[in-house]
């Protein structure tokens, strides 16, 4: 019997009643490698792969498979969301020894841990032959096995060698801007062709990029792609929220998993895009993203479930695709075919089996057509909650979570959202409370948490980074020290522990467990590298507090994400978009009230936010609130509401109204965006009609 019975990752848990004589990741495996004389079998994946429940049913569930397996090897199982250092190295290896990577990954490795053969997913008969293979090579030819694997560990240790440091200045930036409009699908959005994967932080980097330069083309650029995907089947048309990627060009089929960090990520960029231009597309999407995640990935002790499975009792979007006739037997004769028409729900099926996805190509034309579309919508997600449901990862992720965090705070602000800043906070006193563990030597972060019990791995660079920037945003949402101050914490611990003297940012950090190579990223996947991660924090941090060694941690790390950055944009969009709040900033605002309930106080709060200036960090409260250095020294003036503007540290006299502050937080000449809709400056500030 397997040892994964108690187990945090659901995606172990998955595995708990396999013949396959599964380890968790740990000394215990290793030691019984080495007393067997036997290789591990590393095997990565997580709850929501589709091809790693395929492999599992074809392979680990199998008796023949299990027995050789059990007899050959040491078996281990590892959750690549909650150990990602582990998946980092030996991913390196699958790219560096096969040309290409994925889940799931399969990994054969001495008892040092040092790769011996490396693929992903494998069929039955083939995955048999390869474990035998294996076998014979490991006791016929131990020695050229052992040198074999002990070039590619070299190899690999020096693949994962931070690169040399390259200024990411303003000419970086736009050239970055034109080398993503050169990549651009500009028939159907994005950027290359399939599959296509939700850009989020590119997008956000375009949107940087347009506040601090006015260069239309980035702006436009950004909003193609956001509208292309807000209406595809990428984006789940009835509930909110999407899809990791899009197995097309056209963003039409998607690949049903979802994702918590993806739609973190993306709320903030649709909030962003409609601060920008006061688009309602853009505010709806952000607004009903940021419910998906409240509402579906919600866990009882207040943090965010990690995913949403792709399949559903074993078929790929059982739960999502319609036929017609479906439609018709919910809404009835007359509304079923409208939106059929309306969501491109055809009788050839745009999915498998005649089925489609859903698909809102442009919104109803006119009030009544708009409220009979929300009204078979509401009919439809109630038929659709009556089928079986695709399966959830609850594990609570901390850098997904800190992700989250940011999102929320900010759709909440901007679209008058009380309830997702609430939701927010919950997750932060969550995770302080319950991913915060003292084992002696202070709080240190832990990985994730499942059922408000936390897991045993430690937090790795991203983790800190990305909570750091989640409560670095609440508290500028809220106006709550205590996130400043916990935000400082990791960000200082992080600097410590995980970066070196030039500012290359380790995943791990220098008193982790060892593997056979410190794992390090100097790209941004599907989400922010720890290396883009901590220079974001440490950016704002600095600019919240002051302190100009935070300012130099992040330009360090900026520096040593260069290469990526000038070389590859597509796959440095948070180390661009942080480069462009560098570029802009520090503009740092302290609105000093009288009481949380001053008129005044509110509407120059409203003006601040409504900058979209990448470089801007705001502080409100009463003067010399403790632990708000933004409000040290700033009065009220004549006993009101005042707002305090600084550019580099430099500060103008205070004003009193928002007119006052509009001027002096105005962008750069040319940055003011063209509007078709006259309304578009009265509609932000409050949520949009969904």
């Amino acid at each position: 019997m397997n040892r994964l019975a108690a187990a945090t990752s659901p995606y172990l848990l998955q595995h708990a009643d396999n013949p396959v004589d599964w380890h968790e990741w740990g000394a215990e495996a290793f030691a019984e490698a080495r007393e067997r004389d036997v290789p591990l079998l590393i095997s990565v994946g997580y709850s929501a792969c589709h091809w790693c429940h395929v492999m599992a049913h074809q392979s680990f569930e199998d008796e023949q498979v299990a027995a050789v397996v059990n007899a050959t090897t040491v078996p281990v199982k590892v959750d690549r969301e909650e150990r990602p250092d582990v998946d980092a190295v030996y991913m390196a290896a699958t790219q560096a020894t096969t040309g290409h990577g994925g889940w799931p990954m399969t990994v054969f490795a001495t008892p040092d841990g040092e790769p011996i053969f490396c693929g992903t997913y494998f069929p039955r008969d083939h995955f048999l032959q390869v474990v035998t293979a294996v076998d014979a090579a490991w006791r016929d030819r131990r020695d050229d096995v052992l040198a074999s694997s002990t070039r590619l560990a070299e190899a690999i240790r020096g693949h994962l060698t931070p690169p040399t440091g390259v200024a990411v200045d303003d000419e970086a930036l736009a050239a970055a801007v034109l080398a993503l409009a050169r990549t651009e699908d500009r028939e159907h959005g994005g950027f290359g062709g399939a599959p296509k994967f939700p850009p989020s932080m590119v997008l956000e980097q375009l949107l940087r990029h347009h506040a601090r330069t006015g260069d239309r083309a980035a702006l436009d650029l950004a909003a193609r792609t956001g509208e292309a995907m807000a209406r595809g089947g990428i984006y789940d048309q009835l509930a909110g929220g999407f899809a990791r990627y899009a197995v097309d060009a056209q963003w039409v089929v998607p690949h049903f998993e979802k994702m918590l960090y993806d739609n973190a990520l993306l709320m903030r960029f649709y909030v962003h895009w409609w601060r920008a231009t006061g688009d309602a597309l853009a505010g709806r999407i952000a607004e009903e993203t940021a419910d998906f995640v409240v509402r579906d990935l919600g866990t009882a002790h207040g943090g965010f479930a990690s995913a949403l499975d792709a399949d559903t009792d074993g078929v790929e979007g059982l739960t999502y695709a319609w036929t017609p006739a479906q439609l018709t037997e919910v809404l009835g004769p007359d509304d079923g075919p409208w939106v059929a028409d309306l969501l491109d729900v055809t009788d050839e099926g745009t999915f498998e089996h005649g089925t489609s996805t859903l698909r809102l190509r442009t919104d109803p034309d006119g009030d009544a057509a708009a409220g009979r579309w929300a009204r078979a919508r509401e009919r439809l997600l109630a038929a659709r909650a009556e089928r079986p449901q695709p399966g959830r990862d609850d594990k609570v992720v901390t850098a997904w979570n800190g992700l989250a965090i940011a999102g929320l705070a900010e759709v909440g602000v901007l679209l008058d959202r009380r309830d997702l800043l609430e939701a927010a906070t919950r997750c932060a006193d969550h995770l302080l409370g319950t991913h915060l563990v003292d084992d002696g030597d202070g709080p240190r972060l832990r990985r994730s948490s499942r059922d408000g019990v936390v897991g045993a791995a430690a937090a790795v660079a991203d983790d800190h980074g990305d909570l750091a920037e989640g409560l670095l945003t609440l508290h500028q949402a809220t106006g709550d020290p205590r996130w400043l101050r916990a935000a400082r914490d990791l960000v200082d611990t992080a600097l410590a522990r995980f970066t070196s003297p030039e500012g290359a940012v380790h995943d791990t950090a220098d008193d982790a467990e060892a593997l056979f190579a410190r794992p390090h990223s100097s790209s941004d996947g599907a989400e922010p590298s720890g290396q883009s991660a901590l220079a974001g924090a440490a950016l704002t941090l600095g600019a919240l507090t002051g302190d100009p060694s935070y300012l130099q941690a992040a330009d360090r790390a900026l520096h040593a994400a260069g290469a990526v950055a000038t070389r590859e944009p597509r796959f440095a969009g948070w180390a661009l978009a942080v480069a462009e709040a560098r570029a802009a900033g520090p503009v740092q605002v302290a609105v000093v009230t009288p009481g949380p309930d001053d008129a005044r106080g509110r509407a120059l709060l409203e003006t601040v936010r409504a900058s979209p200036s990448p470089g801007l960090v705001l502080a409100y409260g009463a003067p010399d609130t403790p632990d708000a250095p933004l409000l040290a020294g700033r009065p009220l003036v004549d006993g009101g509401a005042a707002a305090y503007v600084c550019r580099g540290f430099v500060c103008d006299r205070p004003v009193t109204t928002p007119e006052e502050l509009a001027a002096a937080l105005a962008p750069p000449a040319g940055a003011q965006v063209e509007e078709d809709d006259p309304e578009a400056d009265s509609r932000r500030g409050r949520s949009p009609s969904p």
